[in-house]
């Protein structure tokens, strides 16, 4: 069965990194893009960031993260990453990773292009 457990969130002051993982089971990591999203309170859940399969390799950022935030895989360890520096009280929010059996991800980050979704880990930027 095809899971995604992301991990590594927490309460951090302004300026702070984090770094969130997606660990995979069930399936191989190669062969799937992977997104990362979050949802903040009263807000539409919106993309992040994306890194395609393998085959793929591209990375997409959106816009409020693009220069902070980056997307490292590492297959053999079926895990995906996001880290996320110079954090601010506007990233505050559940951050959730997504996959897809898809060679490429797309830009735009939607989330009507993900099947398979983890749970979520709360991210909390506050001083």
């Amino acid at each position: 069965q095809l899971q995604l457990v992301e991990s590594g969130g927490g309460l951090v002051q302004p300026g702070a990194s984090l770094r969130l993982s997606c660990a995979a089971s069930g399936f191989i990591l190669d062969y799937y893009s992977i997104g990362w999203f979050r949802q903040a309170p009263g807000k539409e859940r919106e993309g992040v960031s994306c890194i395609s399969s393998n085959s793929g390799n591209s990375v997409n950022y959106a816009d409020p993260v693009k220069g902070r935030f980056t997307i490292p895989r590492d297959n053999a360890k079926g895990t995906v990453y996001l880290e996320m520096n110079s954090l601010n009280p506007d990233d505050t929010a559940i951050y959730y990773c997504a996959a897809e059996s898809r060679r490429y991800c797309s830009g735009y980050i939607l989330v009507a292009e993900y099947t398979y979704w983890g749970q979520g880990t709360q991210v909390t930027v506050s001083s």
